[in-house]
C-alpha cells in the first residue's frame, strides 16, 4: 500500500500591506486592496509594522498603504519611523489620510511618501495611485544625434539661488485685475498659457510695465516653478497654512522674481491636498495680491474645489481653456451647469480654444463653430498650436518670448496681453 502526500502550493508572496491603528476604520481601503491584490496583501498594526519591515519576508513588498486619521496625530513619531524604515528598504509608501490636519499631513508627506489619497477613497483613486508607483522611472539615455539648438532641460532645484523676493515695499496702493486660468481638461495647456500671459504682461514696456504676479494654486501638480526654473520655497506652505496672521509683507517674502519683472508665488514644495486652505484663506491671498499689483494671474487646478467660487467672485476675467475634442465639450457643459445651479457668475468665463485649427483648415473651423453653438458659448480666443517649441521652452524654464519669440502661440498671447493692458489703462483713465 502506498501513500501519496498532498502537495500544497507555496503561498503567494505578500506584495503590499496596509498599516494602521485599526484597519476596520478604513473599510473602503480593505475593499479596494482586495480588488487590486486579491490575497497578496496583509494588514499590520503600528506596533507590528516596524518588526515586520525588519524581517526578510518584507523584501517582497512593493508598497505599504499607511492609513491615518485625526486620532493618530498625537503619535506621529511612530508613523514617521515606519515611513523612514520603509523608504530605507526601498518600499514605496502610499499615504491614506482621513481628516488629518495640514501640519501633520505636511510632515508625513515630506518624509517621502510616493502618493497621497484622501479618505473616504474616491472611486479608482487607489488603483491610480498603485499604477503611478508601479510605473518605472524614465531612463535618460544620451542623444546619438547632434545636440539640438536648445541645451538639455535643466533640473529645477529646491535650493534658493539667484532669484529673490520682490524688492518693492508692500504699500497696498494698487487694485489689480485678477485673471484666473482654468484648464477644462488635462494637458490643454492652461499652465503654459498662464505663465506666458503673466510674463507678457510684465514685459510689455521697459519704462511703464505693470506690476504683475503669478499665483500657482495647483498645490499638487503646479508647474509654474518648472516653467520659469524657480525653486519652491518653504515659506509658501507657511503662508498657506496661516493666512489669518499673514500680511502683504509675508506674501511678498514667499514670492520669487523672474528676471526682475515677474513676481511668482509658486506651488508648495510638497504635494498637498487642495482643501488644505479654506475659501477665506484664498480670499486673503488674492486680496493682498490685488492691493500690491496691477495684474494678478492665477493658475487654477483642474479640480473644482470649495474655494473656486472665491476666485471666480474676485476675477475680472476667468479664462477657461479647452480643446477641440469631446472631453472638453462635456466638461464645459458640466462646469456651466454647476455654476448656473449655484447662481455663480458664469458670465465671467472667457473660453479659450488651444491648439485651434489653422485658418486654411475650413472643415475644422466649421467644427469649432458647431461646437460653440451646441454648447451655447462664445469661443472668444483661439490659440494656435505652438508645436515642439512649447515643450522645449517649458523644459528649459523659459517663457516663449525668451526661447521662441516668433512662435505663433507666443504672438497670440502677446496680443492678448497688450489688449488687456490697453483696456485696463482705458478703464483707469475713465475713472480719473
Amino acid at each position: 500500500m502506498t501513500s501519496v502526500a498532498n502537495l500544497q502550493p507555496d503561498p503567494a508572496p505578500i506584495l503590499a500591506c496596509t498599516i494602521s491603528r485599526d484597519v476596520q476604520n478604513f473599510d473602503l481601503l480593505i475593499d479596494d486592496m482586495e480588488n487590486e491584490l486579491g490575497e497578496a496583501w496583509g494588514d499590520l498594526g503600528f506596533e507590528d509594522a516596524l518588526i515586520f519591515l525588519g524581517q526578510p519576508e518584507a523584501a517582497t513588498l512593493e508598497f505599504v498603504a499607511i492609513a491615518v486619521d485625526a486620532e493618530d496625530e498625537i503619535d506621529l513619531s511612530r508613523i514617521t519611523e515606519i515611513i523612514r524604515t520603509a523608504k530605507a528598504k526601498t518600499i514605496k509608501v502610499i499615504l491614506i489620510a482621513d481628516q488629518v490636519g495640514p501640519a501633520a499631513l505636511h510632515q508625513l508627506l515630506r518624509l517621502g511618501a510616493e502618493d497621497f489619497v484622501p479618505y473616504p477613497l474616491p472611486d479608482g483613486a487607489l488603483h491610480e495611485a498603485i499604477e503611478r508607483i508601479r510605473k518605472p522611472a524614465p531612463i535618460l539615455t544620451p542623444e546619438v544625434a547632434p545636440a539640438p539648438i536648445l541645451a538639455p532641460p535643466q533640473i529645477v532645484s529646491d535650493e534658493p539661488h539667484a532669484e529673490k523676493a520682490p524688492a518693492f515695499k508692500a504699500k497696498g496702493d494698487r487694485d489689480a485685475v485678477v485673471l484666473p486660468v482654468h484648464g477644462l481638461a488635462g494637458g490643454c495647456g492652461a499652465s503654459t498659457f498662464a505663465t506666458n500671459l503673466a510674463w507678457e504682461l510684465a514685459s510689455l514696456s521697459k519704462t511703464d510695465a505693470p506690476r504683475v504676479c503669478l499665483i500657482d494654486l495647483d498645490f499638487q501638480y503646479g508647474s509654474a516653478a518648472t516653467y520659469l526654473d524657480l525653486p519652491r520655497k518653504e515659506a509658501v506652505f507657511d503662508l498657506l497654512t496661516d493666512t489669518a496672521h499673514a500680511d502683504s509683507d509675508a506674501m511678498l517674502a514667499a514670492m520669487l522674481t523672474f528676471n526682475d519683472k515677474l513676481h511668482v508665488l509658486t506651488a508648495p514644495s510638497d504635494m498637498l491636498p487642495l482643501d488644505i486652505v479654506t475659501p477665506e484663506d484664498i480670499g486673503r491671498i488674492i486680496d493682498m495680491a490685488r492691493a500690491n499689483f496691477d495684474f494678478v494671474v492665477v493658475d487654477m487646478p483642474k479640480t473644482i474645489v470649495a474655494w473656486t467660487e472665491t476666485v471666480l467672485a474676485r476675477a475680472h476675467v476667468y479664462f477657461a481653456l479647452m480643446e477641440l475634442d469631446l472631453r472638453s465639450a462635456q466638461n464645459v457643459l458640466r462646469l456651466t451647469r454647476a455654476l448656473k445651479a449655484e447662481g455663480l457668475p458664469h458670465e465671467k468665463l472667457r473660453y479659450v480654444l488651444n491648439r485651434a485649427p489653422k485658418f486654411t483648415d475650413l472643415s475644422a473651423k466649421s467644427r469649432v463653430k458647431r461646437m460653440a453653438e451646441s454648447l451655447d458659448i462664445t469661443i472668444e480666443i483661439q490659440l494656435p498650436d505652438g508645436g515642439a517649441q512649447i515643450t522645449q521652452a517649458n523644459d528649459h524654464g523659459l517663457p516663449l518670448s525668451e526661447n521662441a519669440g516668433k512662435n505663433p502661440l507666443r504672438k497670440e498671447i502677446q496680443k492678448l496681453a497688450k489688449s488687456l493692458f490697453d483696456l485696463n489703462k482705458a478703464v483707469e483713465s475713465g475713472k480719473s
